[in-house]
């Protein structure tokens, strides 16, 4: 029979030894966990990356009124005879999207029935996307144009085209008048 050993005689090991030990038994236990881990992080990593150029794309795409009419005005100002001029657009629609739709039919004893649902792209990390088909432009209403040679004929003939070729609208859509 063995003999119990004293208390006091018991040999005490430090913790970080004890750490030691633990790691040297079972270092392939944790470094599969270690990889999971990292698995697990990696999709979400590279889920933040991937939105950041989509965010710029979306920036991109959005239209802003008043940058179009600045532009119009530094194009119309260097036209001859307009001298100092302001646009004013109005919009009838702004930009939209045309999204993918995925359509089901089912017909049962003489009944029919349709459901509709966007499609969309899965990203990872819970993150979805529609799918965009189209992209439309925004839809011009009517354009103001308020310019120092405004009461010359052939002046307001030339801002007028310039204006419907930008814009896409009409001769009847467009005004132009002197300003001060």
């Amino acid at each position: 029979m063995k003999q119990r050993e004293p208390e006091a005689e018991k040999i005490i090991i430090p913790w970080k030894e004890r750490i030691h030990a633990l790691f040297r038994r079972y270092k392939y236990a944790l470094l599969v966990v270690a990889a999971g881990i990292a698995m697990m992080v990696l999709p979400a990593l590279t889920a933040s990356e991937q939105q950041e150029p989509q965010q710029q794309s979306v920036q991109e795409v959005e239209f802003e009124t008043k940058e179009l009419e600045g532009r119009l005005e530094e194009a119309l100002a260097q036209m001859d005879g307009v001298g100092e001029v302001q646009v004013v657009l109005t919009l009838r629609s702004g930009p939209s999207q045309v999204l993918a739709q995925d359509v089901k039919h089912s017909v049962r004893e003489e009944q029919s029935e349709s459901s509709q649902s966007t499609v969309v792209i899965s990203r990872g990390s819970g993150n979805q996307e529609p799918v965009v088909i189209q992209q439309l432009s925004p839809q011009f209403q009517g354009a103001l144009v308020i310019c120092s040679g405004g009461n010359d004929p052939s002046v307001r003939l030339r801002v007028v085209e310039a204006v419907g070729a930008l814009t896409g609208l009409g001769a009847d859509k467009i005004s132009v008048s002197k300003g001060k």
